[in-house]
């Protein structure tokens, strides 16, 4: 392995109190219901837009506003609500140490993936930082996980991808990485199970000594 590329939302940063709180601000002020911790794990993964479409009840009136809403909420979030997980910085280092290329390939939009990791790491921490902009389609299409790695100048065999979805399950999957499935996160083991996962890690110290 060369690279370890990882998934931001319940992999690199617990940001689920943060979306919920901006999800639910654009839903209590259209007088529909909120959702709890747990519809807010369920539903993320899958990019910003999808998100809104979930949490949205059916036939719910000016989706697109609806949207356009949360994301200007979103984008002046101040962080207070994200966190980083047990033993992350430690790890982090030590494959940083060890001469890892770091990568971070999400379906958070870009711009809110810039401030969520300006939060926590210094500018050029990690080699490579993907989020949703448009310019490719979101996971598991394996596109600009495979742009990334071209740009790190290595290989997909000799990439790890590291996240707690399935659709981090499936893009590992689709790149020709190497998948680990991150149990720190919002899926269980048998969700992740049931998508393809085939190895575990427990926790960031865990995570370093598989690799």
């Amino acid at each position: 392995m060369k690279a370890v590329f990882f998934d931001l939302d319940g992999t690199l940063c617990n940001t689920v109190g943060d979306i919920r709180y901006h999800v639910n601000k654009m839903l209590s002020s259209r007088g529909y219901a909120e959702l709890s911790e747990a519809q807010t794990k369920a539903y993320v993964g899958d990019g910003a837009e999808k998100l809104i479409e979930r949490a949205l009840p059916a036939g719910a009136e000016d989706p697109e506003g609806c949207f356009a809403q949360f994301l200007e909420s979103f984008s002046n979030s101040d962080g207070a609500l994200l966190s980083l997980y047990e033993g992350e910085r430690e790890a982090l280092a030590r494959l940083k140490e060890r001469g890892y290329k770091l990568a971070v390939i999400t379906n958070k939009p870009q711009e809110a993936t810039r401030r969520t990791l300006a939060k926590f790491f210094p500018e050029g921490y990690f080699d490579f930082v993907g989020g949703d902009s448009g310019m490719f389609p979101v996971k598991p299409d394996p596109s600009l996980t495979r742009y990334a790695a071209l740009a790190l100048r290595v290989a997909p065999k000799d990439c790890a991808f590291v996240g707690d979805g399935e659709q981090d399950v499936r893009t590992a999957k689709n790149a020709g990485m190497r998948g680990i499935s991150a149990l720190w996160g919002y899926r269980t083991r048998s969700e992740l199970s049931a998508a393809g996962a085939t190895e575990f890690a427990e926790s960031f110290s865990e995570l370093v000594k598989i690799l």
